[in-house]
């Protein structure tokens, strides 16, 4: 079993950034693939950005291109995401989720942790 913790979210104002953290513990050798996810208030979860543990590849969703960075740190088993100029728009819980095997990058990940909740005011 894997658990993930996120850490990292807050308010912030229009145009600033924050940093989400998501520390994985457990059987952290099986992980394939970590990204992040965000479901706003009322709205389905929608994917954000993920990354390829052993190999760094990232994949984002277009409207997260040149303002959202997933990083990972492998030392610390932890994943990072990087979000700057920040909207109203991109208040949500933010989910850190692990995928055990290969397939869908934006979808069926196998292990998610409990969110933090971001909220960015206009």
């Amino acid at each position: 079993q894997v658990q993930l913790v996120e850490s990292g979210g807050g308010l912030v104002q229009a145009g600033g950034s924050l940093r989400l953290s998501c520390a994985a513990s457990g059987r952290t050798f099986i992980i394939y693939r970590m990204a992040w996810f965000r479901q706003a208030s009322g709205k389905e979860r929608e994917f954000v950005a993920a990354i390829r543990w052993r190999g760094g590849n990232t994949i984002y969703a277009d409207s997260m291109k040149g303002r959202f960075t997933i990083s990972r740190d492998s030392a610390k088993d932890t994943v990072y995401l990087q979000m700057n100029s920040l909207k109203p728009e991109d208040t949500a819980v933010y989910y850190c989720a692990a995928k055990v095997d290969g397939g869908s990058w934006d979808q069926y990940y196998d292990y998610w942790g409990q969110g933090t909740q971001v909220t960015v005011s206009s």
